[in-house]
């Protein structure tokens, strides 16, 4: 087993100062020099610490053949070609769990900004424009309002908690229903939608969920409806959802995350019932540090025994018997 440890995509500056100082790790390169860099180290690299936003693809992998790991800083991984990794038996790590509580607690967040418009009753009183236009304009009450959420794993799980302490109905849709869990299943996104005032799109990346929650889905939420997403903008239809706030048929949107990141469409930018936030939803000193943490024991791990900690679901059945290395 090969015991070389290649960066890949930029990192937490720590755990990059970590990954270079306890672990002599080589930093893959962008431009002309990659291809060079790739034929001179690309057959000794055993491990690859990547984040969700940079990833894996499979043209990559097949330029590392000595590749046993791929060690994801946060809890997405769609970037990284699974089903390549699986025929490959290489195994991915993610950090769930630590990041849980701060994810939802910006869905919450984002869900009472969005509802009461509190960033633009903020800007309402820095323009200076409280002692001319006097009382800022009702906006919507988030308590007793009937949430949806797209996807009920460990993190819509958390975020169903939260809004139960709102007084809040609770619905899902997933990909399967979820045994003994006290909230109605519902068979489609668009069932879900139709039934909800606050759909809160919380499910995984990657081409399986891709445009879930699509014009239809957008279409019954309503004109009285609201879409919180701190999950993929993959997930999204961006379009559809940007026509729609422009022409009423939703009632506003709070956004983590978008199609294109760090872009987003300039059409939002005008938008004062939508909120913006630059994909912040895990980022706390706490929590960062503990994904930090955990993505440093997966890569020991995997150095000690060819296993990781909390490797991917998609992958493990293939990978867990003989783990690349172990034998």
């Amino acid at each position: 087993m090969s015991r070389r440890i290649l960066q890949v995509g930029p990192l937490k500056p720590s755990l990059a100062a970590t990954l270079t100082e306890r672990y002599d790790a080589l930093v893959l390169p962008d431009g002309e020099t990659r291809a060079a860099f790739l034929a001179e180290h690309g057959p000794s690299i055993g491990a690859v610490v990547t984040t969700g936003r940079t990833g894996v693809p499979a043209d990559l992998m097949a330029q590392l053949p000595a590749l046993g790991a791929i060690v994801n800083f946060g809890v997405g991984y769609d970037t990284t070609d699974v089903e390549a990794a699986a025929a490959r038996r290489v195994l991915i790590s993610n950090t769930p769990d630590v990041l849980t509580d701060c994810v939802a607690d910006t869905a919450i967040g984002l869900a009472i900004d969005t509802l009461r418009r509190l960033s633009d009753a903020d800007r309402f009183v820095r323009r200076g424009d409280w002692p001319e236009a006097g009382t800022y304009p009702l906006t919507r009450k988030v308590s007793g309002k009937r949430v949806g959420i797209v996807g009920l794993g460990r993190i819509g799980q958390a975020i169903a908690t939260r809004f139960e302490a709102f007084g809040c109905p609770i619905s899902y849709h997933s990909r399967r229903e979820v045994p003994g869990s006290p909230y109605a299943y519902t068979v489609s996104p668009a069932h879900l939608a139709a039934d909800v005032d606050i759909l809160v799109v919380a499910t995984s990346g990657g081409s399986g969920t891709q445009h879930l929650v699509d014009r239809q889905v957008l279409e019954a939420l309503g004109p009285e409806g609201y879409l919180i997403n701190i999950a993929r903008g993959s997930v999204v239809d961006q379009d559809a959802l940007v026509d729609l706030l422009l022409t009423g048929g939703i009632a506003g949107a709070g956004l983590d995350v978008y199609t294109d990141e760090p872009t987003v469409p300039a059409d939002l930018m005008t938008l004062d019932n939508v909120v913006l936030l630059p994909h912040l939803a895990s980022g706390t000193v706490e929590t960062r540090a503990a994904m930090e943490q955990l993505t440093l024991d997966n890569l020991d791990r995997w150095l000690a025994d060819g296993t990781v900690l909390t490797p991917v679901p998609e992958v493990t059945e293939v990978t867990e018997v003989t783990p690349r290395g172990a034998s």
